[in-house]
């Protein structure tokens, strides 16, 4: 969610959906909070009272989320549709959620694990992949995926030369050459 929106509730969210049209009243969503703690559960289930689009967002009023307090609660949430009112998705085309837990894998090597999915940096979202203390920002883009298997956890890529050591951690030679500068 982006931010708050009026002044009974309403927040403004924007959209990773290639299918805007599946949000109606009535539908139930989970808000899943930035941070977690032991007072502010992780999960959140809210049901779309009323909803219209502005500018780039779509306005959405959540039942029982009735004034500016309240939606600041949602601030940084992430809103997930349950599978159960998952569109059919054409073939190749997968969740973003459903790649998270996926191992990729360049050629034959194995890179790490999808921990997250992040948007905004181009056109194709980045796959955070850990592998160890390692961390790899991997674009999903159509032209390097060759083959996602979600049942199996897979993800085949075929990277171009170089690309892992762009945002590969400094080498000890590295950080010391950077001392002097």
């Amino acid at each position: 969610m982006i931010k708050t929106q009026g002044r009974r509730g309403e927040v403004a969210i924007e959209l990773h959906s290639d299918v805007p049209d599946r949000f109606h009243v009535g539908l139930k969503l989970f808000a899943l909070a930035e941070k977690q703690s032991a007072e502010d559960p992780a999960r959140r289930e809210l049901q779309i009272e009323q909803l219209w689009p502005h500018k780039q967002w779509l306005i959405v009023k959540f039942a029982g989320v009735d004034s500016i307090s309240d939606a600041e609660e949602l601030g940084g949430c992430e809103l997930q549709v349950p599978a159960s009112e998952r569109a059919e998705l054409e073939t190749g085309w997968n969740y973003i959620s459903d790649l998270a837990g996926c191992i990729v894998y360049d050629g034959a090597r194995e890179i790490g694990e999808v921990a997250d999915v992040q948007f905004g940096a181009g056109e194709a979202p980045l796959l955070l992949v850990r592998a160890g203390d390692k961390e790899y920002m991997v674009p999903y883009a159509q032209s390097y995926t060759k083959k996602v298997d979600i049942a199996g956890k897979r993800i085949e890529m075929a990277l171009p030369e170089g690309m892992l050591d762009v945002n590969a951690p400094l080498t000890a030679e590295e950080k010391e050459g950077q001392k002097g500068r």
